[in-house]
């Protein structure tokens, strides 16, 4: 086993595999996972994916990920941990960008397996930035921690540029693949903090629909009201935020458009079944993750 220890912000380990050997799980955003050799299978919530060289995936919060190795496999994990966005290392406002394209990431990854990159140019991409934060890591110097940001925010780029034209939603669009629903979700959770460009009108003006229509389409294709996706899409945004930064509630009520903390705090108790207090003491997430495993 080789482990490449990185800087706190990110865990960088390589690491080849004859057995897959369970390892720890917290709630940091979530890991890149890349293939270098072997094959097997990657299991998450009991669904499987087949894996090869060159694939690529993210790890989701959940205990119940795993891979079945058929061949003796190198991975190579890049975690993606929440100490970079405390106030200590949040000193420039490129720093609350990159958390925010972070937590777009990961409340609308869909938690189940597969290659997260589905553009071969963003695949070479990626593998040639792993390999410059591998080598800068190995010879850890000064200016090392500056161009490490630097190349991990241009895999965020990638990856936030595939979440937005794959349909990778937490939810399970229902029926045959249509292109207007992913570009409606994708509008909606890029624009969930303006709640006048989220109005039912406006949606319906923007994507060339009737309001009606508009409506029932988006409930058929995602099992849930329009109202009530939006609702749910800020709350995930509000756990990430309480686990992983440390912004106070009157920030988060005021960056997400909630009236106010109180607003904040009744409908987060309404739609997880706890307060924030409790949440917060719990340490773990309720709706960004799937409660079967």
């Amino acid at each position: 086993m080789q482990v490449l220890e990185a800087f706190k912000p990110f865990e960088i380990q390589e690491i080849k595999l004859s057995e897959w050997r369970q390892r720890p799980v917290k709630n940091n955003f979530f890991e890149l996972v890349l293939i270098k050799e072997g094959s097997g299978t990657q299991c998450i919530n009991y669904n499987e994916y087949p894996y090869r060289k060159g694939s690529m995936f993210l790890l989701p919060p959940l205990k119940c990920h795993s891979f079945q190795i058929d061949d003796p496999t190198r991975f190579v994990f890049l975690k993606f941990t929440s100490s970079f966005f405390h106030a200590n290392a949040r000193d420039a406002v490129s720093q609350y960008e990159w958390f925010k394209e972070a937590a777009y990431i990961l409340s609308n990854y869909n938690q189940l397996p597969g290659d997260i990159i589905h553009n071969e140019l963003d695949r070479q991409h990626i593998f040639t930035l792993i390999d410059l934060i591998l080598k800068e890591n190995s010879n850890y110097g000064f200016g090392s921690e500056t161009l490490i940001k630097s190349l991990m925010t241009g895999i965020l780029e990638i990856l936030l540029r595939n979440i937005k034209q794959s349909n990778f939603y937490e939810v399970e669009v229902s029926g045959d693949q249509d292109e207007r629903i992913v570009k409606l979700l994708s509008y909606i959770n890029e624009n969930i903090a303006e709640p006048e460009l989220l109005k039912v009108n406006h949606l319906a003006k923007q994507f060339l629909l009737s309001p009606t229509y508009l409506s029932e389409f988006f409930r058929k294709k995602v099992n849930m009201p329009l109202r009530e996706y939006i609702i749910k899409a800020k709350l995930r945004l509000v756990e990430i935020r309480l686990l992983n930064s440390d912004y106070n509630l009157t920030e988060i009520a005021e960056e997400l458009s909630f009236t106010d903390v109180s607003h904040l705090s009744k409908t987060f108790k309404r739609y997880t079944g706890m307060s924030i207090r409790d949440f917060k003491k719990e340490g773990e997430y309720q709706l960004l993750k799937r409660s079967s495993c």
